[in-house]
């Protein structure tokens, strides 16, 4: 980096502390500088640096528990004062690593202390699912809450972050400092008081929103200097007393890949009501209008982009039917709208994969996680368009008081590390997006998982029958089946098939994910079926059953090629964990969802050279659409992201909404 000319690192320096993406040329230079940075050797930096933390071992290893607690606060107060060098750190790790043995029965690995040295650094650590990613986290963690700023863990939901936070609390009250966790039912007096913790453990989503409402309370204050001015001036609290989080110091990310790639393509929004009973019904006008219309005639889609567009076919029909409506279907552009909305509805959104029914409301499955987002709505009126095409109660679409990407909030961050076991895949957006370098830390034990090629199949019927088949040939066997699927219809359509059969099974969807954690961890049982959403096995551990490495191992089977790679290989990546053996492949089918809408004119002849037959169809050029496909959806996903930052970039420029906390 030092070669860069200073006027262009300083402007992009100063685009990164902004967060503004950079445009053009200085985009293509960025660009160059983090792909060159890959080839840095930091993986051996990070593990040459761990072996010297693990040749301290002996200085601590028969310390007293009173000395081992007096030398934690000792490098304590150098942390505080921002003196801590080299030498320094690996002495803290090495405390931090003795500390860990003592409470928790654990020193960590050499790679997890590599791992734990490059999240200090400012990296993506990628490190294999089974590789202890909770425990090396604690020690950044205790390095970040001793500099005494506070240090947010971000985790995927509130499950793991409570389990963390209880987990490893004795770690952290060791080396002196407090540990909290922030639970979605809490009020924000006890909100605050998890915030004031040296270590909180959350989830995006709840931090996020937090910081959101944050910034309401202050309203126009823009940072601490004219919140103090406020104060003195008209000597009320002008909003911080309202205020729950102290700062925007240190984030430690699990699952970085979820958290800050997948889940950043919808920004967080904090809304109101907005009571509109005329408009309520011109959703249910739309659905009952968009039921009669005929695709090809009145209008046509784009699978890919997920639009429906009206034929002036449509549209003159459109016109005469709203003639007698008046009201809001008066105007052409409004009734248009109201109706494209109902047929998106109506064409690409279904019950079971992005979205359920409860309680008489239509709530949002997580596409990438499977999770349910009781919280979240769609925006521009889709969310009730969903809601009227089933038939539910419909709620006028809410006003929105404030927004910011997860992008743009995680490079609010002074400081931003991560982990997860799908990083290398992400690295260029990490890097152009969070300016975060990724590294992969080597296993622990070598991994001998087998990856066979992907089955490819015809017809989505022939794909769910070899799956069936193949299930029963390896239950006979004994051995434990994880069988792993991209929506709720699909998991409960395997399910129905495995009954049919009399096959027992368990069921993990968002339907029932209060219980994910029991049902993963039962995965790795003799003759256990699992069929589950994509959101298995993250942050559970499945441990093999008696007698299974002998028979080879767990067997993960996808039933989809997901529209990430990493998504993917998080799934097979639940097999063959430390160095345990394991099998894993896909079944697919040219049916997919992710070849027609991705790779339709390819997959589509195909599916003409082939037909209907029951015959497996594998081959290199039936596997390649696959790949085809795959990188054209993660293309796809990675424009639709930076379209979100670039809108908030908007919005900051032109509302004045959301300045930079650094």
């Amino acid at each position: 980096m030092s070669a860069l000319p200073g006027t262009t690192w300083r402007m992009l320096a100063q685009r990164a502390a902004t967060g503004e993406l950079p445009k053009g040329a200085d985009a293509a230079w960025d660009a160059a500088v983090g792909y060159l940075g890959r080839f840095k050797p930091r993986c051996r930096i990070f593990l040459r640096r761990a072996e010297e933390v693990l040749a301290l071992e002996k200085r601590f290893i028969d310390l007293a528990d009173e000395a081992l607690q007096e030398k934690a606060r000792e490098l304590r107060a150098v942390f505080l004062r921002g003196r801590e060098t080299g030498e320094i750190l690996r002495e803290a790790f090495a405390v931090i690593r003795e500390v860990a043995f003592r409470q928790l029965g654990m020193r960590p690995f050499l790679v997890q202390v590599a791992g734990a040295m490059a999240m200090e650094a400012g990296c993506i650590a990628e490190m294999a699912t089974g590789e202890g990613k909770t425990l090396t986290a604690t020690m950044p963690a205790v390095i970040g809450g001793w500099r005494g700023r506070g240090c947010h863990v971000i985790t995927v939901n509130d499950y793991l972050a409570r389990r963390d936070a209880e987990w490893m609390s004795k770690v952290y009250a060791f080396c002196g400092l407090k540990t909290a966790y922030i639970d979605g039912p809490m009020e924000p007096p006890a909100r605050k008081e998890a915030y004031q913790a040296d270590i909180t453990y959350c989830t995006n989503k709840e931090v996020t929103a937090d910081y959101l409402r944050d910034r309401l309370s202050l309203g126009r204050l823009r940072g601490l200097p004219s919140a103090l001015l406020a104060r003195i001036i008209d000597g009320t609290g002008s909003g911080t007393d309202r205020v729950v989080q102290r700062g925007l110091a240190y984030a430690i990310v699990d699952e970085a890949d979820s958290v800050l790639i997948d889940e950043a393509v919808t920004p967080l929004i904090i809304s109101g009501q907005a009571p509109n009973p005329e408009q309520v019904d011109a959703f249910k006008q739309a659905a009952d209008i968009a039921s009669q219309l005929e695709r090809g005639k009145h209008y046509k889609t784009s699978e890919r982009y997920r639009e429906a567009d009206l034929t002036a076919a449509g549209k003159k029909t459109l016109t005469d039917w709203a003639a007698s409506l008046g009201g809001i279907w008066a105007g052409t552009r409004r009734r248009e709208e109201l109706v494209v909305q109902a047929l998106t509805a109506k064409e690409f959104y279904q019950l079971g994969k992005q979205y359920v029914i409860q309680e008489d409301k239509v709530v949002i499955v997580d596409e990438f996680t499977g999770r349910l987002m009781p919280d979240r709505e769609w925006r521009d009126g889709l969310h009730q368009a969903v809601s009227a095409k089933e038939k539910v109660a419909v709620e006028s679409p809410k006003d929105t008081y404030a927004r910011v990407s997860f992008q743009r909030y995680f490079r609010l961050y002074r400081r931003l590390s991560g982990m997860t076991g799908t990083a290398m895949e992400g690295a260029a957006e990490f890097w152009q997006i969070y300016h975060r370098p990724t590294v992969r830390i080597p296993t622990n034990r070598p991994c001998i998982r087998v990856r066979t090629p992907d089955r490819v199949y015809a017809t989505a019927d022939a794909k769910w029958r070899a799956i069936v088949h193949e299930i029963e040939r390896l239950h006979a066997r004994r051995v434990p089946v994880l069988v792993g699927t991209r929506s709720v219809g699909a998991s409960q359509r395997l399910s129905q098939l495995l009954q049919v059969k009399g096959l027992e099974h368990s069921v993990l969807n968002a339907i029932n994910e209060a219980e994910e954690a029991e049902i993963v961890a039962e995965a790795g049982k003799p003759g256990h079926i699992t069929v589950a959403t994509n959101m298995a096995g993250r942050g559970t551990d499945i441990k093999l059953g008696d007698g299974v490495a002998d028979l080879g191992g767990m067997h993960v089977i996808a039933t989809e090629r997901h529209e990430a790679g990493r998504i993917d290989r998080q799934l097979f990546g639940r097999a063959g964990r430390q160095g345990d053996p394991g099998h894993a492949q896909a079944i697919v089918s040219l049916e997919d969802e992710l070849v027609i809408r991705h790779a339709p004119s390819l997959s589509g002849s195909l599916r003409r050279r082939f037909g209907k037959t029951d015959r497996e169809v594998s081959g290199r050029l039936t596997r390649r659409v696959f790949d085809i496909a795959q990188r054209r959806a993660e293309r796809l996903a990675l424009r639709q992201r930076k379209g979100v930052l670039r809108t908030d970039d908007w919005l900051d420029e032109y509302l004045g909404f959301a300045g930079s906390e650094k």
